[in-house]
């Protein structure tokens, strides 16, 4: 009988190995899993319970909030505050950061940049969903309020970076900057369970993953890269398979598993992309970067771009390295065009 390894295991077979772990990040981590467990059972009585729909009100980005997308919020709010490890939270639903300045929280070492719910639009028609989260170490002294410079940080900096997939199966992948691991929700037992070890993205790939329907809108790069994936070219695998689920999450675990290309990228109305750098771009780009791929803005490394803002936009263009390679050559030939 093969052995079962949980994410809790996991978590603390890791620690061991480094002795100078005090446990805050498990902690950490162990509740990131529990508000993913409440969330997931709210996913699967979607259209059952009064929970789909708008919420009739507007997040910072003035996007329609979803019922789910509040219920997230507050979900994960709820378990970070409660581990006693995080100082304080930037959430795509809140326009200010939000501090945890009582008890054990005055001395987390923690901060988190979290997406609840991303793709929730999608939760009405029971396509895939997903959540992003990133933790940072605070800069500001441990006993006190956490402050803003604490998320403003590069993403190299970053302690861990992953996000959970609400689909058919409901996974929990993320990185601590050894590699990346996914566990599957059993439900059986209703814990995460070791699935995917040590994930890598292939070097190639066959999959293009960009909103197509915007194309009049793209750099001539992105429109001329677009014709290469659609060309055929047998000795090169093309033409390409394109896909696109419009849930970040979504598109980059299939690409990261299969191989393939997500792009994102400037349009003239939103000259300076869409996705947000702090609690999409740079966790993805994170565990891009951990599984053999690579993430850029279409000129620089995502993780080493400084933040300015807490929502913060960016283009992003992330998967397979040799299909980056590629797209980068297009973006800095027609790049003056």
């Amino acid at each position: 009988m093969n052995k079962v390894t949980t994410l809790n295991q996991f978590i603390i077979e890791q620690q061991a190995e480094h002795p100078e772990a005090t446990g805050g990040l498990s902690r950490l981590l162990h509740h990131i899993g529990i508000a993913a467990k409440k969330v997931n059972r709210e996913v699967n009585k979607a259209g059952l319970v009064d929970i789909l729909g708008q919420a009739g009100t507007e997040n910072v980005q003035g996007e329609q909030q979803q019922k789910l997308d509040l219920y997230a919020n507050e979900t994960f709010l709820d378990e970070l505050r409660a581990s006693g490890e995080c100082c304080g939270v930037a959430s795509e639903e809140n326009e200010d950061i939000i501090l945890f300045d009582q008890g054990l929280c005055l001395n987390g070492r923690y901060i988190v940049c979290m997406d609840p719910l991303d793709g929730s639009s999608n939760i009405d028609v029971n396509v895939s969903v997903g959540t992003i989260f990133s933790i940072y170490k605070r800069l500001s002294p441990v006993g006190g309020p956490a402050d803003l410079g604490d998320f403003l940080q590069k993403g190299t900096e970053l302690v861990i970076a992953g996000y959970v997939l609400y689909g058919s199966s409901t996974m929990l992948v993320y990185s601590a900057g050894d590699g990346v691991n996914g566990f599957t929700l059993d439900p059986s037992i209703g814990e995460f369970c070791l699935s995917h070890t040590d994930i890598k993205i292939p070097a190639n790939g066959k999959i293009y993953s960009i909103n197509e329907g915007h194309y009049e809108k793209f750099p001539v790069g992105v429109k001329k890269y677009i014709k290469y994936c659609q060309e055929k070219d047998p000795r090169q695998g093309r033409p390409y398979t394109s896909r696109y689920i419009g849930s970040l999450v979504a598109d980059f675990h299939r690409n990261m598993l299969k191989g393939g290309i997500y792009i994102y990228p400037e349009t003239d109305v939103h000259p300076h992309g869409k996705l947000r750098l702090q609690y999409e771009c740079n966790p993805m780009a994170f565990l891009a970067e951990q599984a053999g791929g690579t993430a850029t803005d279409g000129k620089r490394r995502i993780l080493e771009i400084e933040p300015q803002e807490i929502h913060e936009r960016t283009p992003l263009y992330t998967g397979s390295k040799n299909m980056m390679t590629k797209v980068s050559e297009f973006l800095d030939f027609f790049g003056n065009i």
